[in-house]
């Protein structure tokens, strides 16, 4: 069973190797942009002269393709959210995608249902007024993930997918008031890359606290709400769920890391600003996507054939690196 789209690909003489893509980045004064989708395979390590294969975000050329593409990858991440214990605070957490053919519109998951067993076809559309679309399952859905999605779809056009669940570890850490600090490789991807929100205004039912944490997410990619949760945001349903999968893990870590750092009387180490700067800048938006692939395809294994690799459509469109930023 091949992931969900793989293209083979030979070393051209102008793509670089990973060393050469390391000296290119830290040379670059600029840093990706946040506005826009940052690509590109994983550099080769070698001179590679025999074909490989490499796994790509696909591009497609219907739009009902796309559609149906989000739409499947939005029910296996929330499954995967369901199966790594994410599902646990009854009708809370929600995944948003949205739609490539009405933008302003954006799939999300049925209120009160389990993430454990989702479908493509379980999904409800809605508009950015709240009201559920007969295109998808005429299902009520969660009011205050309409809320607080709905507000940062509409101030992020570049985002295509949030997500937003409790687990243990970000409840602890967000009631620190604090962001996370750069102690290991992982969490350098969130290095000056999230904010905190430092309001708690209650369930998010009201339109404007939506707004709030969509304007203290700004350009970033995750944003910590204080005494709640964390949010992340994605140029894919996939790069989204993998940064809060990563995210809530690395806080898990800076909770055990910390705790232990007093037990001994000593601070943690953290990597310098310069390290960890070249550290997030490798992670493109396209990485972000491939890094959750093994997950999409365990979820659609352990679907039972109720879940497929392919929608339909999936066309690799990139075929060269690197490109400019």
């Amino acid at each position: 069973m091949a992931p969900s789209a793989i293209e083979t690909v030979t070393h051209p003489i102008d793509q670089l190797t990973g060393d050469e893509r390391a000296r290119q980045l830290r040379k670059t004064a600029g840093d990706r942009p946040l506005d826009r989708f940052t690509y590109g395979p994983h550099p080769i390590s070698g001179n590679q002269t025999d074909a490989v294969k490499q796994v790509r975000i696909p591009t497609f050329t219907n739009p009902l393709d796309e559609r149906a593409f989000r739409k499947l990858h939005a029910a296996a991440c929330i499954r995967w959210l369901g199966l790594n214990g994410y599902n646990n605070e009854g009708a809370g957490g929600h995944i948003t995608v949205r739609d490539p053919i009405k933008p302003d519109h954006f799939w999300i998951n049925p209120f009160c249902k389990s993430f454990k067993y989702m479908k493509p076809d379980d999904l409800c559309l809605v508009d950015e007024e709240g009201i559920v679309q007969p295109e998808g399952n005429m299902h009520a859905i969660n009011p205050a993930g309409f809320a607080i999605h709905a507000a940062v779809h509409q101030a992020r056009p570049d985002v295509i997918a949030a997500v937003h669940c409790h687990s243990l570890p970000t409840k602890a850490f967000s009631a620190l008031g604090c962001k996370l600090e750069p102690i290991n490789q992982d969490a350098c991807r969130f290095y000056e890359d999230h904010a905190v929100y430092e309001d708690f205004g209650g369930i998010v039912l009201a339109h404007e606290e939506g707004r709030r944490i969509a304007k203290a997410l700004g350009e970033k990619k995750a944003v910590i709400l204080q005494n709640h949760g964390i949010l992340t945001v994605g140029k894919s349903v996939d790069a989204a769920t993998y940064l809060f999968g990563a995210m809530d893990r690395c806080i898990e870590a800076q909770l055990l890391a910390d705790a232990a750092a007093g037990g001994r009387g000593t601070k943690t180490i953290k990597i310098d600003h310069e390290e960890a700067v070249y550290t997030r800048r490798v992670y493109t938006d396209e990485m972000e996507y491939n890094m959750f692939q093994s997950c999409f395809e365990d979820i659609v294994r352990e679907s039972r054939g109720e879940l497929s690799m392919l929608s339909g459509g999936e066309r690799n469109g990139y075929d060269s690196f690197p490109r400019t930023w």
